[in-house]
């Protein structure tokens, strides 16, 4: 039985009194497998990306990495993690390689070792002859890849990457999307993609999550979500899963893990 990458269990999350940001949320991504968390502005992406991560903690509910709970062995369950949140984290005034040799250092990677993987992921991301340039000269685009590279460098099995085409154009948007797709494909790589945008949804292969007022209101690969819904494409299904409708809670959950 292949254990997930990632699974998350009746997760709930509240940021005290009513302002509930995640009820019952529960999925899994699979080894390989590229899964798009979908849902509009306040669904609750982030507030579960914080806890997919360890910055948070659950009011209830689980979140396991390849087996290991979070909450419980956190050293193993993060040693098989790589994120990309929404806010850049790069130094600018550092290098590109700079930047990837000081998080290595942070993982106890050696120098030469570390040199190596950042050759590697560089080059596989198109941006090994920009690595001697400040990441201050890199347009969003390339800050993304190197932001993508950085997370790579430990040999996560699982990539977690928050809203990571905002700011960026449209040619930029596919040019990362192909990069990640590859990462799924060609070293079998799990990714959770959160995103408020249908067009970066390949309907042909990915799987879908939708997140919509810190419910899972769909799950599975577009053509059954389509199904389901009686939609004939993923934009039609997310209008319908996430028209107004009556609901205990009306939480803007992104907005609350931000403050």
């Amino acid at each position: 039985m292949t254990v997930p990458a990632l699974e998350v269990d009746g997760l709930r999350h509240s940021y005290g009194g009513n302002r509930l940001a995640l009820e019952d949320v529960g999925f899994r991504v699979m080894p390989g497998a590229f899964t798009c968390l979908l849902g509009p502005n306040g669904a609750g992406k982030s507030t579960l990306f914080a806890l997919a991560t360890g910055l948070l903690r659950p009011t209830a509910g689980q979140v396991r990495i390849h087996g290991h709970d979070i909450a419980q062995a956190p050293g193993d369950a993060l040693a098989h993690l790589g994120a990309v949140f929404q806010q850049p984290t790069l130094d600018l005034d550092l290098t590109v390689v700079q930047n990837l040799r000081y998080f290595a250092a942070l993982h106890g990677i050696g120098r030469r070792e570390a040199d190596r993987r950042i050759e590697a992921e560089l080059t596989r991301l198109s941006l090994f002859e920009r690595r001697g340039e400040k990441v201050r000269a890199l347009n969003g685009g390339h800050r993304r890849r190197v932001e993508i590279a950085r997370a790579l460098l430990h040999r996560p099995t699982l990539l977690l990457l928050d809203e990571p085409t905002v700011g960026l154009d449209i040619p930029a948007r596919r040019t990362l999307i192909r990069h990640v797709h590859a990462l799924c494909a060609e070293d079998g790589i799990a990714v959770l993609w959160a995103t408020h945008l249908i067009d970066e949804i390949d309907p042909a292969t990915d799987h879908v999550v939708v997140l919509h007022r810190g419910r899972v209101r769909a799950d599975g690969p577009v053509a059954a979500v389509n199904e389901e819904t009686g939609c004939a494409t993923v934009a039609e299904s997310f209008d319908r899963l996430t028209a107004a409708r009556p609901t205990a809670a009306q939480p803007n959950a992104d907005a609350e893990a931000a403050a």
